[in-house]
């Protein structure tokens, strides 16, 4: 069974300044993906995510949400952003982290209805945080305030999942219980995670995304190694474990990527 679109990019491209970051991005994002985001600084990935999330509006091309394989002006979507882009001196709880990401789903003075507290509490178990639920955040370690925040992005069970930079400042440890609880989420929501670190990328997702000013997309979880040394600057050793041994791939092509099979 063939899986729906959730968001196409077609002849996207993007700038800052007039200088361009992006140009002639074509990427769809169906149900149930779980793709990979690589490349390197500077090479557009936070930029390829401004535009996905409306923050940033493209030069050139369009950008299409679709609802049950129906156009729509938008889906919802939770983002997690990067962790040193959070002040953990600010004084909030865990459940009140996690509570805050139902605020789009309330008009401004309704308060919070039972059945948001309800959510939350489920969010928290699902997260393993219920002990946590009513420390500050600057009391977290790394893994802690990283699964609250992810919680605050699923709380509203969003039709994809954005994360980005999620293993920064983790333990390798807690990294395997993060990408564990991603692939049980993914059973749920359609995935995007951005990522320096290759290895765990290849390792996880489904698909890869390339950038560094284009995009080259890869259906599954191989990539060419003369990409990764061309855009990276250096050689890099990839190691597979697991079930998804590392494969090298042809050359790269520049067609917009097809849906898989469910």
């Amino acid at each position: 069974m063939t899986t729906q679109p959730l968001i196409r990019l077609s002849g996207v491209s993007a700038a800052y300044d007039k200088k361009i970051v992006l140009e002639d991005v074509n990427l769809t994002i169906y149900e149930h993906d779980f793709l990979g985001i690589i490349g390197p600084n500077g090479g557009g990935k936070t930029t390829l995510i401004k535009l996905i999330l409306g923050l940033l509006s493209p030069t050139k091309g369009s950008i299409e949400f679709y609802r049950n394989g129906i156009k729509c002006p938008g889906i919802s979507m939770g983002y997690l952003p990067q962790y040193n882009s959070i002040d953990k001196k600010f004084p909030i709880s865990v459940y009140e982290v996690i509570l805050s990401g139902l605020n789009k789903q309330k008009s401004l003075f309704r308060p919070f209805s039972k059945n948001d507290h309800k959510r939350v509490e489920q969010i928290l178990s699902q997260m393993g945080l219920e002990e946590y639920k009513n420390h500050p955040i600057g009391q977290l370690s790394g893994g802690q305030l990283q699964r609250t925040l992810l919680g605050r992005a699923l709380v509203a069970d969003p039709q994809v999942l954005i994360l980005d930079e999620p293993n920064t400042y983790i333990d390798k440890r807690f990294e395997a219980k993060l990408y564990s609880l991603l692939e049980e989420i993914n059973k749920t929501h359609a995935i995007i995670l951005v990522s320096h670190d290759i290895g765990s990328v290849i390792q996880n997702v489904k698909s890869i995304a390339c950038v560094n000013g284009r995009l080259d997309y890869h259906p599954d979880t191989e990539i060419p190694s003369d990409w990764i040394e061309q855009h990276f600057g250096c050689p890099i050793e990839l190691l597979g474990h697991g079930n998804l041994p590392h494969r090298i791939l042809k050359s790269h092509h520049r067609q917009e990527n097809t849906p898989s099979n469910a």
